[in-house]
């Protein structure tokens, strides 16, 4: 982070100095009482079990430039303290404060499924010929979005912001501070359904991108997606297309080769030329996180043998489709998170693999309300259909799952409450020559059954 003043803060948060020095320097802000060192400013905020308020004088101990407030405290010797009235809301106003600053061209990426793949893809390709920012992990909602702009250096020429959201008015928060020139949305799928009421609901949450945006801006979507294909004309901004089934869209792959775990290879036609392009991870579905990167790659003039050396080289983040081997097992370690989409897809992984027996290990996907139960039962026609020799799940909603896959004729099927009882059951049941494949919402703690079987 680029040295701030608290008169910054004061004109970033309409705060109130309540001790100190105005011209106070600090090289970092920081939220988390434990990341306290010299010369930051801390962000104490508040939560339901916790009150970062109480480590205020811990964090000046450590050396902290200044402090932020929105409670009654008391007043240190020569001591910086600045009152506002919401920390959490001041946190993102000095980001976007900064990120003002201190700009660089912008891409943000938000979608139901495919975001995070999508930004690490297109993170790369932009790394080819730009010093570029990106999201670290899934640093994307009001934490830690800011976090990810507090780490914008002068030697930055682009930056890639990933953005989360579960509710009506996140987005349009996020983009606020952000501020993107150029935004990707992936898709519109099931993702907090129960928050949002509908796939309309998820569509309008997502579209609060562009509602920052002018005839300046660009918005780059999935024209293969029935709520995205309809966008152009909602704006004065530009809208792009890419996709599969459609030639019409302005960037469509075609010539798909599938090659099982060891990726997928295509024809990206781009302003009527053709090129080939390699994805290192398996799926499918990654052609259209490849084509989006594509996409954005041209509009920052990234040339195209530089945009197909980043698809190509790309790195996944942890726990994103990870293909693994341990022992003769092979490991699709996918347990970050799960949406209905994104089980389908990576159930599609697990059908390219060439080992003798396909194990699918699922938890319940969380956040469904009133659709929790059509969802999980239909999923059992996917399981069925990739060829899943047995299936195990985890929780309330994936027994709806196990009666769906039972109902389309799978036959070998195990069901547990706890993740706990699935740890204890595989560690005897999976056995070398075995492909498994680990998915389940953020809550069910599956990386605990990836570690059982990883130590086997």
């Amino acid at each position: 982070m680029q040295a701030m003043t608290i008169e910054d803060v004061l004109k970033a948060t309409g705060g109130t100095l309540l001790s100190g020095d105005i011209h106070q320097t600090f090289n970092d802000v920081i939220s988390d009482s434990r990341k306290v060192t010299a010369g930051v400013l801390f962000v104490p905020l508040v939560g339901e079990k916790f009150d970062g308020h109480e480590f205020i004088k811990a964090a000046f101990d450590l050396g902290a430039s200044a402090v932020l407030t929105q409670r009654d405290t008391e007043l240190l010797v020569d001591k910086t303290i600045v009152k506002v009235e919401d920390t959490l809301k001041a946190f993102g106003d000095i980001a976007k404060y900064y990120k003002q600053k201190y700009n660089v061209p912008t891409v943000s990426v938000t979608g139901s499924v495919g975001k995070t793949t999508t930004k690490d893809m297109l993170a790369s390709v932009l790394s080819q010929k730009y010093n570029t920012l990106k999201t670290m992990g899934n640093f994307n909602n009001e934490i830690g979005l800011p976090i990810t702009i507090f780490g914008l250096e002068k030697e930055h020429e682009a930056a890639v912001l990933e953005m989360g959201m579960n509710h009506f008015g996140e987005i349009e928060h996020l983009a606020d501070i952000g501020r993107p020139d150029v935004a990707v949305i992936t898709n519109i799928g099931q993702s907090h359904i129960e928050n949002l009421g509908s796939r309309e609901g998820i569509f309008k949450a997502k579209m609060e991108m562009t509602k920052l945006f002018t005839k300046d801006n660009t918005l780059i979507v999935n024209g293969d997606d029935d709520y995205l294909s309809k966008t152009k004309g909602m704006g004065e901004y530009k809208v792009v297309y890419y996709g599969i089934t459609n030639p019409e869209n302005d960037v469509y792959a075609k010539d798909i080769e599938n090659n099982g775990l060891n990726g997928i290879k295509f024809t990206a036609v781009v302003d009527g030329g053709e090129y080939p392009i390699e994805v290192n991870i398996p799926g499918k579905h990654n052609v259209y996180n490849a084509l989006a990167a594509i996409c954005v790659g041209r509009e920052f003039d990234v040339p195209m043998d530089k945009i197909a050396e980043g698809i190509r080289s790309f790195e996944l983040t942890k726990m994103r489709l990870a293909v693994e081997e341990y022992n003769g097992i092979t490991i699709i370690n996918d347990c970050y998170n799960a949406s209905p989409d994104s089980i389908k897809a990576a159930l599609g992984v697990l059908a390219d693999t060439d080992k003798n027996r396909k194990v699918a290990i699922l938890g319940d996907v969380l956040e469904m309300g009133d659709f929790a139960k059509d969802a999980h039962y239909n999923l059992g026609k996917a399981v069925k259909e990739n060829g899943v020799d047995l299936l195990i799940t985890a929780g309330e909603n994936m027994k709806y799952l196990a009666q769906g896959a039972k109902d389309n004729g799978v036959e070998n099927i195990v069901s547990f409450d706890k993740t706990l009882e699935v740890c204890n059951y595989v560690k005897a049941e999976i056995k070398s020559g075995d492909a498994v494949l680990i998915k389940a919402s953020r809550g069910m703690h599956f990386e605990e059954v990836y570690n059982t079987i990883k130590n086997k």
